[in-house]
C-alpha cells in the first residue's frame, strides 16, 4: 500500500508522525516527548478521520468534535488542519494554491488512514 504512517525522530529526542503518499508528505504532526504519543496520533487519526465532518474556515464555517479545517494562509493559499475534540491541531499539511487540493488531502486521509501501515523511522 503506497500510503503510510511514519514515525519519525525530532530534535531532543522527540517524535512526529507522517502520513505519506509514496514519498509525498502530506500531514504531519507537532512533536511528542514519547514514541507511545506519536503512536496514540496514528489510532486517533485512523479511528477518527474518516467520518470527521470537515469545516471551511474560508467560509465562517465551524465544527465541533474530532474535524477538519481548511484554513488561509497569509498569502490567500489554503491549508488543513485535523482537530482533536479538545481543541488542539494534530496534523496539518502543506499550503496548496488551489483549495481543490486542500479537499484531496482530506480525503486521502479519510479513505487510505485507517489501512495504513505504520513504519517506525525513528
Amino acid at each position: 500500500m503506497a500510503h503510510k504512517f511514519k514515525i519519525v525522530s525530532r530534535s531532543n529526542g522527540q517524535f512526529g508522525v507522517q502520513f505519506v503518499y509514496n514519498s509525498e508528505v502530506i500531514f504531519w504532526s507537532e512533536s511528542y516527548k514519547s514514541k507511545s504519543s506519536a503512536q496514540n496520533c496514528i489510532d486517533s487519526l485512523k479511528k477518527n478521520a474518516p467520518d470527521a465532518p470537515t469545516a471551511d474556515l474560508t467560509k465562517d464555517e465551524d465544527a465541533k468534535g474530532y474535524h477538519f479545517e481548511i484554513a488561509a494562509s497569509k498569502d490567500g493559499q489554503t491549508f488543513v488542519r485535523f482537530v482533536a475534540s479538545n481543541g488542539e491541531t494534530m496534523v496539518r499539511t502543506e499550503t496548496y494554491t488551489s483549495k481543490s487540493s486542500s479537499k484531496n488531502a482530506i480525503e486521502s486521509l479519510k479513505k487510505n488512514g485507517p489501512g495504513a501501515e505504520v513504519v517506525d523511522e525513528s
